[in-house]
């Protein structure tokens, strides 16, 4: 990076100092990952510098034989990859493609059965704060007291309120879906089924975790969290739909994609065919499963009964008298990564919630199987208890970059 730092010195120091961070410790925010080497090289490329509104042998500018090349690549490994009809590969990031998505198929004003937020949805799934919200009419949906979805009253919901769409789909739910009881659902009420699979993408590529693809006319995702791509969106569908999502998508909600970040993606995809992915996905929820388990052994109420994919909901103040926020600010003390989270019912606010949320992509990424999550959970446990405690703290920070040091990044 020596040309960045001659020219820019003060972001020269941030860059440094965020190396450094995710050197040092530990990641473990669910949405969170590491890309390989290849795939930051992808990034930082002279793609950068070109504009490629509309799709590739159907563009606006000229000069565009090598982004038709990486866009087509990203197309056919995506396609690979899920099994799908149509893909799209030009969504900034997941937010954006839930909205193209929206827009192609629904009118403002139109139903959307979703999940709420605080039993494990996403912001773009119904929150009143997203300009979604404010467009659509979202009807929210929970899980049950054992953490499941009881798909009887969906269907009773479903029939009451008659949706346009039945979304599935969530930001912090531990459990699988029933998708074929989402498609029954779907058929009866005459609805158009879609699922945004953000955070499973990774888990569904590697085969861990069975696939929606067949179930739903329209599959959103980001591609990076489990999918260990870069920070950005992608659609799939069926093929009824595929011309209303690329209208949608371009010139309806975006300019010219970002031909560095489909470059990145195509690479990302290709890791992800790789035989080795599929070990890693398994592994990813080895890990989950460990630390559910032993934070259970420490007297953590665990959200949803457990966990089915790469995350836990932790009720830490139910468990401990100790506030999601405090958590997360003492986690961060020790290098450990986490965010505070929203728990079903949640009778405190966003800002400082019960509960936090915990996931193993990064450590996974890292090479750290059950044994390592052990000692992790102990040191989750630890820091929770002694939250107040500076000494406490500052010996478990010694300890984390100790094990950060024999999993170094991109090894």
């Amino acid at each position: 990076m020596k040309n960045l730092k001659k020219v820019d010195k003060e972001v020269y120091s941030a860059l440094t100092g965020e190396i450094k961070r995710q050197a040092e410790g530990l990641e473990m925010i669910a949405s969170e990952n590491y890309v390989s080497k290849a795939v930051l090289e992808a990034l930082g490329t002279v793609f950068t510098n070109k504009y490629s509104e509309g799709y590739p042998g159907k563009r606006y500018y000229g000069g565009q034989e090598y982004t038709d090349v990486v866009e087509n690549l990203a197309i056919k490994r995506a396609k690979k990859i899920f099994g799908c009809d149509h893909v799209n590969v030009q969504p900034h990031s997941g937010a954006p493609a839930n909205m193209i998505a929206y827009s192609a198929v629904l009118k403002p004003g139109d139903k959307i059965l979703g999940m709420d937020l605080s039993h494990g949805g996403h912001l773009t799934h119904g929150h009143p704060v997203t300009l979604s919200a404010k467009i659509y009419k979202f009807i929210g949906y929970k899980t049950e007291s054992n953490g499941k979805i009881d798909y009887e009253k969906l269907e009773q919901l479903a029939i009451k309120e008659k949706p346009k769409m039945i979304l599935a789909g969530f930001s912090a739910y531990s459990r699988n879906l029933n998708y074929k009881k989402f498609r029954q659902i779907a058929n009866k009420v005459d609805a158009i089924l879609m699922i945004d699979i953000a955070h499973i993408a990774g888990l569904i590529a590697g085969k861990a975790i069975a696939s929606p693809v067949p179930y739903f006319d329209i599959v959103t995702t980001t591609t990076h969290k489990t999918l260990r791509g870069p920070r950005g969106g992608m659609i799939m569908c069926k093929t009824k739909y595929a011309s209303a999502i690329d209208k949608s998508a371009f010139p309806g909600f975006q300019g010219g994609p970002h031909m560095n970040n489909v470059a990145a993606k195509a690479v990302a995809f290709g890791e992800a065919l790789k035989p080795e992915f599929k070990k890693y996905a398994q592994q990813m929820i080895l890990n989950a499963k460990t630390l559910e388990k032993e934070l259970k052994k420490y007297g953590f109420k665990i959200m949803f009964g457990g966990t089915d994919n790469h995350m836990v909901l932790v009720d830490v103040f139910g468990s401990k008298g100790v506030t999601g926020k405090e958590a997360e600010e003492a986690l961060d003390k020790i290098g450990i990564t986490i965010n505070k989270n929203m728990i079903p019912d949640d009778p405190r606010g966003p800002i400082d919630p019960s509960g936090i949320r915990i996931g193993t992509p990064a450590l996974t990424t890292r090479g750290m199987k059950e044994e390592e999550v052990r000692k992790v959970a102990n040191w989750i446990n630890a820091t929770i208890e002694n939250y107040k405690d500076e000494k406490v703290l500052n010996i478990i920070h010694k300890e984390v970059i100790k094990l950060c040091k024999k999993f170094p990044l991109n090894r």
